[in-house]
C-alpha cells in the first residue's frame, strides 16, 4: 500500500518488525514532494518512532485478525484482556497500550488486534464515559462558555469539563484526544 493511505491502527512491516501506526500528519511543503510524517509503536516492545515516507512510497502492510475483546483488570504485568469467543486470556504490557489505560473499566468490550496468534494491541472506541471522581465546585452565576475547569476521572484520566459537572456526574471523553465531550443522561 502507498504511505499516503496509511490511517492510524494499521500495522506495517518494517525491518521484519511489526508496528502500529499512532498518527499521521499529511505534509505537502511549498517546495519539493508532499510526505507523510508518521508516528509508530513496536508492537512488541512498546519503542516509538517517527518515520517520513514519500508519499508514493510503498510500504509493507500487516493484516492484523481483530477480535472482541473484553478488558478485566491491571496487574504488575500489564493489562489483562478476554476474548469474548474463547474466553482465553492475554496481557499486554503496560507500556505498549501507553495512555489506553486511562479510558478502560473493567469490563470495557473493545477490538483487540492479533497477530501471529497473539493479541499484541487495542483499538480504543470513539469515546467512553467516565464518571469525575474529583473536581472542584463550580461558581455560581459563572455562565462563559469556555470557561473549564480541571476534572479526575475514575480511571484516573485528566480532562477539563464545564464549571456545572460535579462530583459523581459521568461524561463522554474522546479517546483521540481526551477531551470533553458531553454529560451522559441528566
Amino acid at each position: 500500500m502507498k504511505a499516503s493511505e496509511l490511517k492510524t491502527g494499521n500495522a506495517v512491516d518494517i525491518d521484519g518488525q511489526v508496528w502500529i501506526v499512532t498518527n499521521i500528519e499529511q505534509v505537502k511543503p511549498g517546495k519539493g514532494p508532499a510526505y507523510s510524517q508518521i508516528k509508530m509503536k513496536n508492537a512488541m516492545t512498546g519503542a516509538n518512532i517517527d518515520k517520513r515516507f514519500r508519499s508514493t512510497e510503498d510500504v509493507e502492510g500487516v493484516n492484523l485478525d481483530k477480535r472482541e475483546m473484553e478488558y478485566l483488570y491491571s496487574d504488575g504485568s500489564g493489562a489483562v484482556f478476554m476474548d469474548t469467543e474463547t474466553y482465553e486470556q492475554s496481557t499486554i504490557p503496560s507500556d505498549i497500550l501507553g495512555d489506553a489505560l486511562n479510558y478502560l473499566k473493567p469490563n470495557t468490550a473493545l477490538v483487540g488486534l492479533v497477530y501471529d496468534g497473539k493479541v499484541i494491541s487495542i483499538e480504543l472506541p470513539a469515546s467512553v464515559e467516565l464518571e469525575v471522581t474529583d473536581t472542584p465546585p463550580g461558581i455560581k452565576g459563572a455562565t462563559a462558555t469556555n470557561q473549564l475547569k480541571e476534572a479526575v476521572c475514575e480511571t484516573g484520566l485528566k480532562t477539563r469539563v464545564p464549571p456545572f459537572i460535579a462530583n459523581g456526574e459521568v461524561v463522554r471523553v474522546s479517546t483521540d484526544t481526551g477531551e470533553y465531550l458531553g454529560r451522559v443522561g441528566s
